[in-house]
């Protein structure tokens, strides 16, 4: 949630060279930037959770990631406290973060997620 706080429409961290969206849309393309700007700030950044004023599931060793089907929805349409980012991320976003989720934080899931995959999962 990183990206609403701030009405700048983008951002350069000049001590890293990195690219942070600060409007509604995100810019970051990659899913590492993705996740480190706008899933770390709830999942953490080892992506072990939390738990203080929410409850925020880790997504390391995720079983429910196994379904490609279902990050994807979560991102697109949100559950329980976390928000829908289907307007704020286009197709090739949230294939990118899915997919690095899934293999990365010990997670193995290496059957790749599309754009075309999101695409045709949007309600």
């Amino acid at each position: 949630m990183l990206a609403l706080c701030s009405e700048a429409a983008l951002t350069q961290d000049s001590t890293k060279g990195r690219t942070f969206s600060s409007g509604y849309a995100f810019v970051e393309m990659s899913g590492e930037e993705l996740f480190a700007n706008v899933c770390a700030g709830c999942h953490m950044p080892d992506a072990m959770g939390a738990t203080g004023a929410g409850n925020y599931p880790p997504l390391a060793q995720d079983r429910d990631l196994q379904v490609a089907r279902y990050p994807v929805d979560i991102v697109v349409n949100g559950r329980r406290a976390m928000p829908p980012f289907g307007d704020m991320m286009n197709d090739d976003q949230i294939a990118a973060v899915v997919n690095y989720v899934r293999t990365h934080f010990g997670n193995d899931y290496r059957d790749a997620v599309t754009a075309s995959d999101v695409k045709a999962m949007r309600r």
